[in-house]
């Protein structure tokens, strides 16, 4: 390792908020690494990264926000990594405190946006549920999920590197594996300052994502936890109507029969699933 320390921010069309930011970052930590990945952008977000004598690593082609980070990632020096969002949300200051948590002892510490953060009631909603929901799943307090500033035990990050998507819930699949495997998570409160420039996330269209990346985490994770409760509700539903109809006409019908059987499939599935994924994280256990 060269470099302690490696910085890594993903960035598409930010020339804007990179060039308010990244001088700042360079004056506090000019003897670490940072690595800018231009995702594809149309403005001047390499130009500006060059003549402020930052490494950066350009896409031909947007290939999405978890790409850019996988590609930071892999190419980084360093054996602890700092993400950061290159809108200017996150301050340079901040990232020594992720660091002195990571320093006691945990292999990744988030900032933790505080209610005040969020770019509106509805990112506050959404953020709430993802936090509810991923607690629920892991048995452990997680206080943002989705939040893109981090500090990561390089080699352990990398070891998942496969399971991040290419779009913007990295953060989501990365704390979820983190937890799976058994490593510690940490998380410290953060003020982030409102971005410079136009979001890139449309709240419809990657709120459905987030949903459904949520629940393929939560199958990866610990299945039984989704498919127990629905092969639950399924034969409930089953035996409700069996006495229903019992009642009302005294026989046992083929809706009752297709509830039951599909309590027991989805049971049965969420058992398979189980076990496939003990497997999965017993061999990145065994490859520690």
């Amino acid at each position: 390792m060269t470099n302690k320390l490696s910085i890594i921010l993903p960035a598409k069309n930010e020339s804007e908020a990179l060039s308010v930011f990244l001088p700042k970052l360079k004056a506090a930590y000019s003897d670490c690494e940072i690595i800018v990945v231009d995702d594809g952008s149309t403005d001047s977000t390499e130009e500006l990264c060059r003549n402020i004598g930052v490494t950066v690593i350009c896409h031909p082609y947007s290939k999405g926000n978890g790409a850019a980070v996988k590609t930071g990632a892999s190419l980084a020096k360093s054996d602890v990594l700092v993400f950061m969002d290159a809108d200017g949300q996150h301050k340079p200051e901040d990232i020594q405190t992720l660091l002195d948590k990571l320093n006691q002892g945990f292999d990744m510490v988030v900032g933790a946006r505080s209610t005040l953060s969020q770019a509106s009631v509805g990112r506050l909603f959404a953020n709430t549920f993802y936090n509810w929901f991923a607690t629920l799943m892991v048995g452990q307090k997680v206080e943002d999920l989705t939040s893109g500033f981090r500090a990561v035990n390089a080699e352990k990050f990398r070891k998942f590197l496969h399971l991040l998507p290419n779009g913007f819930s990295y953060p989501t699949t990365s704390t979820m594996a983190f937890f799976r495997t058994g490593y510690s998570v940490g998380y410290v409160p953060i003020k982030a300052e409102e971005r410079i420039g136009k979001s890139h996330i449309k709240i419809l269209k990657d709120g459905i994502r987030f949903l459904l990346i949520l629940f393929k985490i939560g199958t990866l994770y610990s299945p039984l936890k989704i498919f127990f409760p629905l092969s639950v509700l399924s034969f409930t539903i089953g035996l409700s109507y069996y006495l229903f109809t019992f009642i009302t006409v005294g026989r046992f019908t083929n809706m009752s029969a297709l509830l039951f059987s599909t309590a027991i499939i989805i049971f049965l599935m969420g058992l398979i699933s189980e076990q496939i994924t003990s497997l999965m994280y017993n061999q990145k256990q065994d490859d520690k």
